[in-house]
């Protein structure tokens, strides 16, 4: 059985918690011990973040959106904006670059989501926005059988 949600939300910095608390209240369905628990929520605040800050270049006016679809043992994220694109997504996902050095980023975003999730696709488009689809599995004996 799949169990799904969705949620769409201002580009403004404060609802990157609300992201991050909303997707952890939807996965513990399943149980996840505190180290998935973590990596999850520690994504969903890379991509929100990226979306805010390099998406829509902090305008409020921007949406982000956020699916979270459980299946089984895993769940698979999608983080989508309409903002401005990633002109070079190979370019991006390397580690230490940013486009926004002047902010102190770290450039780690891509990377971190990489290490914490199983499968990372991005899709972007210069000028119509960003896609980022996630997976994880989470350890079988404890998530519960849907």
């Amino acid at each position: 059985m799949k169990n799904k949600m969705e949620a769409k939300f201002s580009a403004l910095s404060q609802n990157e918690s609300f992201a991050r608390v909303t997707v952890a209240a939807f996965i513990a369905q399943l149980d996840p011990t505190m180290d998935e628990l973590t990596e999850i929520k520690t994504v969903v605040s890379e991509a929100v973040t990226n979306s805010i800050i390099h998406g829509y270049e902090s305008d409020p006016e921007g949406w982000v959106y956020i699916s979270v679809v459980i299946e089984g043992d895993t769940v698979e994220l999608t983080i989508r904006d309409e903002g401005l694109g990633i002109e070079d997504v190979e370019e991006a996902k390397q580690p230490l670059f940013t486009t926004k050095p002047e902010l102190e980023r770290s450039g780690m975003g891509f990377t971190i989501m990489e290490n914490f999730m199983d499968e990372i696709n991005i899709i972007s488009h210069k000028g119509e926005g960003t896609i980022i689809r996630l997976k994880k599995h989470l350890t079988t004996s404890r998530a519960l059988c849907n």
